[in-house]
C-alpha cells in the first residue's frame, strides 16, 4: 500500500483509541518547518512534546543514525558495545552521576528509579522503608507503577489495583511534605519543572528541602527531568539550576532528539544495590538509539546551545508579552528555557485545546499543559525568524478565539 492510500480516517479505523491526534497528517520536516500530506506549511512549537531537540532532520542526529545503521543495530544484552559506552561516559562527565541503565522512554527510566528505591529501602535494613512520595500533578509515565506514581488521578484510578505505598502531596509545599515523610520513606520522586501539570517550576527553597528531608531519613530523591533534561531549560539538567544534587536522575525525551532512548542515572552506592538480573530490558542501550543520543547530547552540550535556549526563552517571553498586551488572554507566562506555559486566564479556563486546534489551523503546531495552559516546548536552536513566525501565526489563532 503506498502512502497516497493512507488518510487521517485511517487512524480511527485501525489503532487503538487512545490518541485523539490533529486532523492532518505530518509527512516531512526540516527544521523547526513541517509539511503534511497536502504541503501546507507548520511551524513547530511543540517538538514532539520535548523531544525534537535539534528539530526535524537534523544532519547532526541523521549522520549518526545513518552511520550506524550500516554497521550494528542490536545485539541483546549479554554483550556491550561502543555507542553505549561513549553515551554513558558522556553522561557521567557531565552530571553528578557515576553510572548509568539505559532503555527506551521515560516511564521506562522512572521504573527502574522507583525499582531502584525500593531495594535500596528494603537493604536499609529497616522494616517496612517502602513509601514512596510524590506531587500532586506531576506526570511520570504510563506504567503502572508509574501512572499511580503521578498525581493525576484521571490517568490511573480505571486500572485499579494501584501500586501500594505511594502518597501525593501539595506540590511545592514543604510543610506538607514534612508531614509525609519520615523513616518509613525509601524515595522521593519530583520534577523540577512539572511538565505535563502545568509547566509549573519547582522553587528552590522546596528542592532544598526535599534533599534535606531526603538526608534525615535516608530517602532517595528522584528527579524526573525526562522534560527538562537535556538543555530544555538552558542548563544541562535542571538540577544545575537549584543548588540541589538528587540521587537519582532520569531523562529521556531529548536525549535521543527522536529516537527512543531513556536512561536513569546514578551514584555508584545506589546503582551498587542493583545486582545482575534485577532488573533489565531488551532494546536499552541499543547501538542505534546510543549512536544518535551521543550525537545530539555532545550537540546539545556546548556554551552555544545552552546560552541559544536562554537567548530564545528571551525572546519568546517579549513576543509572549506583546500579543498579550493586546489580546489578554493570559495571566501568567511561567517556565524556564525553552519549556513554556502560557497560563489562561479564569474567563478563558479549558480552552487551551481550542487554541492549540486553532494554532494548528494557522499552520503553527502548539500543546496544551492541562486544561488551562498552552505549553511550548521547540526545538532548542529553533532560528529567531522562525519564532517571530510562529508568534504570529499563534496571534491569528488567539485572535479567532
Amino acid at each position: 500500500m503506498s502512502n497516497l492510500a493512507i488518510t487521517r480516517s485511517n487512524f480511527n479505523d485501525w489503532m487503538v483509541p487512545v490518541f485523539a491526534p490533529a486532523n492532518f497528517i505530518l509527512v516531512r520536516g526540516e527544521g523547526s518547518r513541517l509539511w503534511d500530506q497536502n504541503e501546507k506549511e507548520y511551524i513547530d512549537f511543540a517538538g514532539g512534546i520535548a523531544v525534537n531537540a535539534l528539530g526535524h532532520a537534523h544532519p547532526v542526529a541523521v549522520n549518526a543514525l545513518t552511520e550506524q545503521a550500516q554497521k550494528l543495530w542490536h545485539v541483546g544484552n549479554g554483550y556491550t558495545n561502543e555507542p553505549v559506552l561513549n553515551l554513558a561516559r558522556q553522561l557521567v562527565e557531565s552530571t553528578f552521576a557515576d553510572k548509568v541503565f539505559f532503555c527506551n522512554s521515560g516511564a521506562e527510566a522512572n521504573e527502574a528509579a522507583l525499582k531502584l528505591a525500593r531495594k535500596v529501602g528494603m537493604m536499609s535494613g529497616q522494616a517496612h522503608k517502602n513509601q514512596i512520595v510524590a506531587f500532586k500533578n506531576a506526570f511520570h509515565g504510563r506504567t503502572l507503577f508509574t501512572v499511580t506514581a503521578g498525581g493525576q488521578p484521571k490517568y490511573s484510578q480505571d486500572f485499579a489495583p494501584l501500586p501500594e505505598g505511594i502518597q501525593h502531596t501539595a506540590f511545592n509545599d514543604l510543610d506538607a511534605a514534612k508531614a509525609l515523610i519520615n523513616e518509613h520513606t525509601c524515595a522521593v520522586i519530583v520534577e523540577p519543572i512539572q511538565g505535563e501539570g502545568g509547566v509549573v517550576p519547582a522553587t528552590r527553597e522546596f528542592l532544598q528541602g526535599l534533599r534535606e528531608l531526603c538526608d534525615q531519613f535516608g530517602a532517595v530523591l528522584i528527579f524526573d527531568e525526562v522534560q527538562t533534561g537535556v538543555g530544555r531549560t538552558g542548563s544541562l539538567y535542571a538540577y544545575m539550576n537549584t543548588g540541589v544534587t538528587p540521587d537519582i536522575l532520569t531523562t529521556a525525551k531529548a536525549l535521543g532528539g527522536g529516537f527512543p532512548i531513556g536512561a536513569m542515572l546514578t551514584t555508584d552506592h545506589f546503582a551498587n544495590m542493583f545486582v545482575v538480573g534485577d532488573h533489565g530490558t531488551t532494546y536499552g542501550g541499543n547501538p542505534l538509539g546510543a549512536a544518535v543520543a551521543s550525537a545530539v547530547y555532545g550537540f546539545v552540550n556546548t556554551p552555544e546551545v545552552l546560552q541559544g535556549v536562554k537567548d530564545r526563552h528571551q525572546h519568546f517571553v517579549a513576543g509572549l508579552n506583546t500579543i498579550n498586551e493586546k489580546l489578554g488572554l493570559f495571566k501568567q507566562i511561567r517556565g524556564e528555557g525553552l519549556l513554556l506555559g502560557c497560563v489562561l486566564k479564569d474567563e478563558y479556563a479549558g480552552k487551551a485545546k481550542n487554541i492549540v486546534t486553532l494554532a494548528g489551523e494557522e499552520g503553527l503546531l502548539a500543546l496544551v499543559a492541562g486544561m488551562d495552559v498552552v505549553r511550548f516546548a521547540p526545538s532548542l536552536i529553533i532560528p529567531f525568524e522562525d519564532i517571530d513566525e510562529g508568534l504570529n501565526r499563534f496571534a491569528r489563532a488567539l485572535a479567532r478565539l
